[in-house]
């Protein structure tokens, strides 16, 4: 189906949107997709707050050109589906990473703040924890000295507590 210029314009305007208000783009071409798959696919992409979508190769050239993004030889060939991390850039990459375990899916690269990653750091980005462990790791270990103090303060305390149960229960028994 041929498209207008109009309707170009507009879907070129569309993806410098996504471009400029997503934290991560990645992108991957896709074979043989069964609808199972390609829902399976956009329920992963929902759930980390993203959206993915099969984009113009032209236009997304054009779209990254425009917002000085550099392009990769050969990623604009084929078909390609667009997974723009609005949210959750690791997230998003875990489930471009899982889709890619099919056969249907290959990751061609992608945008990480602007900069262009290829498809090894787009799965090295996926191995991280999700976010929510990520913020419990940092919050723990700024935790840590402030617990560490609290015990050595409380120690001597509970020590001589300690000896005057052991001395009122030997009174006790005598």
């Amino acid at each position: 189906m041929a498209f207008t210029k109009k309707q170009k314009q507009d879907m070129l305007a569309q993806y410098e949107e996504w471009l400029r208000n997503s934290q991560a783009v990645y992108l991957m071409s896709f074979n043989y997709m069964s609808m199972k798959e390609i829902d399976a696919l956009r329920v992963q992409v929902r759930e980390a707050g993203g959206e993915a979508r099969v984009v113009k190769n032209t236009l997304l050239k054009n779209a990254l050109q425009n917002l000085d993004m550099a392009v990769q030889d050969g990623s604009m060939i084929g078909t390609t589906l667009a997974g723009f991390a609005f949210e959750d850039a690791p997230a998003l990459a875990k489930a471009f990473s899982d889709a890619v375990k099919t056969e249907a899916f290959d990751l061609k690269c992608g945008y990480l703040d602007g900069q262009l990653i290829d498809a090894s750091q787009i799965k090295a980005l996926a191995a991280l924890p999700p976010l929510p462990v990520m913020r419990a790791i940092l919050l723990s270990t700024i935790l840590a000295p402030a617990t560490k103090l609290v015990r050595t303060l409380a120690e001597p305390a509970r020590s001589l507590a300690a000896v005057t149960k052991a001395y009122s229960e030997k009174g006790a028994a005598a």
